[in-house]
């Protein structure tokens, strides 16, 4: 299958937590960093999650925000440290390639933003992704 989605990290599942109609899902990434994903409690069942099975994460370039550091006091639960490898900057908005352990992230972020966080091509970032972003793939 081939997909827009362009942030697609692999790893495998260590956690399923159900609720009424969601789930959050805790993966272990293939860089060593570990991810949540909060889905509906079908698609869980659906795809037959379960502590061990391998998993893609897939975040649309849109739903990656970026920061100059670790945020402390933030309800977004994925914060992952990497380097700017690519930044190309047009009239309105910025797309940042950053190499995170295990792989890459494309953020789309405003002109205005990439300006104001000081951005380019070496600096480290933090990759933030609110769980609720987190879409899941089996092989």
């Amino acid at each position: 299958m081939t997909m827009s989605i362009r942030n697609q990290l692999h790893g495998t599942v260590t956690t399923v937590n159900t609720g009424e109609a969601m789930a959050t899902v805790g993966v272990h990434l293939d860089g060593g960093q570990n991810i949540t994903s909060a889905i509906t409690l079908e698609a869980a069942k659906d795809l037959a999650l379960a502590p061990g099975t391998p998993v893609r994460a897939l975040v649309k370039s849109t739903e990656v925000s970026l920061a100059t550091h670790r945020v402390e006091g933030l309800s977004i639960r994925n914060q992952l440290p990497g380097a700017i490898i690519g930044l190309t900057t047009g009239a309105v908005m910025a797309t940042v390639k950053v190499s995170v352990p295990g792989g890459e992230l494309t953020a789309a972020i405003t002109k205005e933003a990439a300006a104001d966080l000081g951005l380019f091509v070496g600096s480290d970032v933090v990759a933030l992704i609110k769980a609720t972003e987190v879409s899941l793939a089996t092989a």
